[in-house]
C-alpha cells in the first residue's frame, strides 16, 4: 500500500482556476529571500595565530569594512545588485544570489596582539590574520634538577 502526503491546501481536486491562483502565489512566495545574505566563516587556530577566511564573492574591495574595537572583531559589508539595462527580450526568471549588506562580529580572545592584524582579499575570498601575543604562546622551558 502507498502512502501519500496529505496536504489540506492543495487545490488540486478544486477547478483549474483555483490551481492557478494557487501556482501563482508558491511562486511569489519561493521567490522572497528566506533571509538576509550572509557571507560563510571559517576560523582556524594555530600555534602562533588566528586565520578568519570568509566566502565574499562579487564584493569590490571598497565594498568591505573590517573593525577591531573592544577585543570585538567587526566585518561589513555590501554586495551591490547591478541592474543590467533591459529591453523587452530579456529579463530575469530566477534571482537566487544574495544582495544586500551584511554585518558578522566575532569575540576576539585576549591573546589577539590587535596592533598585527592583517587582511587580505583575493578571488572572493577574504582572510583575516590574528596573530598571537608572544606571551600567549605555549613555550616548554627545562627546568635543571640539582642533587643537594
Amino acid at each position: 500500500m502507498t502512502l501519500l502526503k496529505y496536504n489540506p491546501f492543495d487545490v488540486d481536486d478544486f477547478p483549474t482556476g483555483l490551481r492557478v491562483f494557487q501556482d501563482t502565489v508558491n511562486r511569489m512566495l519561493s521567490d522572497l529571500p528566506s533571509r538576509p545574505w550572509v557571507p560563510a566563516v571559517d576560523i582556524l587556530e594555530t600555534e602562533n595565530e588566528l586565520v578568519l577566511t570568509a566566502d565574499v564573492p562579487g564584493l569590490k574591495l571598497e565594498d568591505i569594512d573590517i573593525r577591531l574595537e573592544n577585543g570585538t572583531l567587526s566585518l561589513k559589508g555590501e554586495r551591490k545588485f547591478e541592474k543590467e539595462e533591459k529591453s523587452e527580450k530579456q529579463g530575469y526568471h530566477r534571482i537566487e544570489r544574495g544582495y544586500g549588506h551584511f554585518a558578522r562580529t566575532f569575540s576576539l580572545p585576549d591573546t589577539v596582539d590587535v596592533e598585527k592584524v592583517t587582511a587580505d582579499y583575493k578571488d572572493g575570498v577574504l582572510k583575516v590574520t590574528l596573530p598571537k601575543k608572544e606571551i600567549a604562546k605555549p613555550r616548554t622551558v627545562r627546568v635543571q634538577v640539582t642533587n643537594n
